[in-house]
């Protein structure tokens, strides 16, 4: 007997998370889990906490020089940082 109406298990967890409100935290966690990768570990010595709030990445940086020159390269960190994730979870960085 063929079974017409199945789907993939990773469909299903998907439709789940969402269904529950769970998949924007989660993507928000892989996004601030993804900073480490995305701009290596020189930048993440001088990252002294990172939250989201409201699609905006809020960076605090122990480095003046190092919040002015991320600032220039913003939107290219947001594409970077969104891609690293598979979703658009941030529209804006501030450097703190």
């Amino acid at each position: 007997m063929k079974r017409n109406n199945t789907e993939q298990v990773g469909d299903v967890i998907r439709q789940l998370l969402r269904q529950q409100g769970l998949e924007t935290p989660l993507n928000e966690y892989r996004l601030v889990e993804a900073w480490k990768d995305v701009v290596g570990p020189t930048i993440t010595k001088y990252t002294t906490n990172l939250y989201i709030r409201n699609q905006t990445l809020y960076v605090h940086l122990s480095s003046s020089v190092l919040r002015q020159e991320l600032s220039m390269g913003r939107q290219l960190l947001i594409r970077n940082l969104n891609a690293q994730v598979g979703s658009q979870v941030i529209v804006n960085i501030i450097f703190c």
